[in-house]
């Protein structure tokens, strides 16, 4: 990821010689990891529109992440601690247990908007970490360590495993949630426990795009996703395909180019975005142009 390295003719020697790097091969793991639980767990939160939630818990990373350096602990900590923290707040104090709500948006605006506050005062405080602020918000998988690697599949996992345990009657109470109440399904419960594992998945995902960026892998994949299909497992393997994707071609990018990471993740999970709707702008029209003809026919 340096401006010095460029693609050559040779591109075997080139993607070669990238892996040849342990901060690649980290970065790669790493970021395969963070693709795969971004997809699923955007998956849930665009069923659930609930995107702006999820934008407000990333942007709890940054204040949390400036807090923990000032503090002279790992941003780690701060990255988890305050997204969950404030998932917990919207999922405690919201009252729609099926996302999306008019109480819970504005109450997310007002998490927001004191995030950002605390985020611009932790920097305030500590005058050095000003010069790392760009990483915080925009990310960077410059110096991942196997350490970090593994703390990130542990947190995957659990996540994922917590996804698994809940997904049935989650999709049910995102779709219907009246129904689903009706039936017995804990609506309400199903909601905060899902909050909380996006201010989880969130935090993860926060440390390697940044708090602006999450939504490159939150919310692109899973909505390119949905728009293709809208069937449950068809959909979150597409969404897991088109993460993991832009996730190693926007890695490749960034290596061999001047540009950061996060521009090229966005870039090509917007494109792929654009190319579902086109996909389906064609398919409808294709779609109406059949049921024409067969009108004029009198098939119909």
């Amino acid at each position: 990821m340096s401006a010095d390295t460029g693609l050559s003719w040779n591109l075997v020697s080139d993607v070669q010689q990238m892996w040849q790097l342990d901060s690649m091969v980290n970065a790669y793991r790493a970021g395969t990891i963070v693709a795969v639980l971004a997809a699923v767990v955007g998956w849930f939160m665009v069923l659930r529109r609930q995107a702006f939630a999820g934008h407000t818990v990333a942007l709890a990373g940054f204040p949390g992440a400036a807090a923990a350096v000032y503090l002279g602990l790992s941003a780690s900590w701060g990255y988890f601690g305050f997204c969950v923290g404030a998932a917990a707040v919207i999922a405690a104090l919201a009252r729609d247990g099926a996302g999306g709500g008019a109480e819970e948006s504005a109450l997310t605006g007002v998490v927001q908007a004191f995030t950002l506050a605390c985020g611009m005062l932790f920097v305030s405080l500590y005058k050095g970490f000003l010069n790392g602020t760009d990483s915080l918000l925009f990310g960077s998988f410059l110096g991942v360590t196997p350490g970090q690697v593994a703390v990130l599949a542990g947190v995957a996992a659990a996540v994922l495993a917590a996804i698994a345990l809940i997904g049935r009657p989650l999709v049910f109470a995102s779709v219907d949630p009246a129904v689903a109440a009706a039936r017995g399904v804990p609506v309400r419960l199903l909601g905060v426990a899902f909050l909380v594992l996006l201010g989880a998945a969130t935090a993860e995902v926060s440390q390697i795009t940044g708090s602006l960026l999450v939504f490159a892998l939150l919310v692109m994949p899973a909505a390119t996703a949905q728009r293709l299909t809208v069937r449950p497992a068809l959909g979150l393997g597409l969404a897991v395909a088109i993460a993991a994707l832009v996730t190693w071609f926007g890695l490749g990018a960034a290596y061999f180019s001047p540009y950061p990471i996060g521009f090229w993740i966005t870039t090509f999970a917007f494109g792929c975005y654009v190319l579902a709707q086109l996909f389906g702008f064609a398919t409808r029209r294709h779609g109406t142009g059949r049921r024409h003809v067969a009108r004029a026919l009198g098939v119909s």
